[in-house]
């Protein structure tokens, strides 16, 4: 199927009470692909190809080829952000905010390149979800994980902007693409003040918000084992099924 039929999908399931919305937010995705998106676009789609070439997925290619891969990638690592996949097939992308020096990041880099940065990473998950529910008939989603596990300040205000504006983007290009939003691992000392954080995310976020402790995942020095160790990605993937809602992703 092509991608613009299954991107058609996408923004009538995401609004299925308003067809005229679901219309705009198409066109608007288009305008952005073919606009200021385009060399994302055309980024990822390339790097996708390449990494998927012998039959496997060969993530060098990725990263290689990300906007100002350069800059940044000697700071986002896959010590820090990873996408794994459940055994239903959807994506999890994991962050672990505590093993990414943002203010040296954000010292090398602009809020526009890290923004563009994080919109690539978003674009080849789009391109592989697509590819699944194409093939498995199965709308396929993104959970997001973001680690708060080893966080001892307040992120970089640039690095925040920078995720505030990818994450926005995100929220209009890909409007049915997004799966639950996860806070795992949260302090103590912050768990308390849980009902204060909810209101700092966009209103479509909040609705798929899941606070939660993920012990696995805490249990992990780095990300990097979810990448390279199935028993451990497995014990993984279990355990965010686990902590979901029922239903919520499926």
């Amino acid at each position: 199927m092509h991608l613009i039929s299954i991107y058609t999908s996408y923004d009538i399931l995401a609004k299925p009470d308003n067809e005229k919305e679901a219309e705009n937010l198409l066109l608007d995705a288009i305008d952005w692909r073919k606009g200021k998106g385009k060399q994302i676009v055309d980024a990822a789609q390339a790097a996708v190809e390449k990494a998927t070439a012998n039959g496997g997925w060969d993530n060098d290619f990725v990263r290689d080829a990300a906007p100002h891969a350069k800059l940044i990638n000697d700071f986002i690592t896959p010590k820090a952000v990873i996408t794994t996949s459940t055994e239903d097939g959807d994506l999890v992308y994991v962050i672990r905010a505590s093993q990414i020096d943002d203010k040296a990041l954000m010292d090398k880099a602009s809020v526009d390149q890290v923004c563009d940065f994080f919109m690539y990473a978003k674009e080849v998950h789009n391109i592989i979800a697509n590819k699944r529910s194409a093939s498995t008939g199965r709308m396929c989603s993104v959970i997001f994980a973001n680690d708060i596990s080893g966080v001892r300040k307040a992120p970089d205000k640039r690095f925040s902007q920078a995720l505030t504006a990818s994450s926005d983007q995100y929220e209009s290009l890909y409007p049915s693409l997004a799966g639950p939003t996860m806070i795992l691992n949260l302090p103590l000392i912050l768990q308390a003040f849980v009902g204060l954080l909810k209101p700092l995310f966009p209103k479509s976020v909040q609705e798929r918000l899941v606070f939660k402790r993920a012990p696995v995942l805490a249990s992990l020095k780095e990300l990097t084992p979810l990448g390279n160790d199935q028993a451990i990605k497995t014990r993984f993937v279990r355990e965010v099924k686990g902590l979901l809602p029922e239903g919520s992703y499926e």
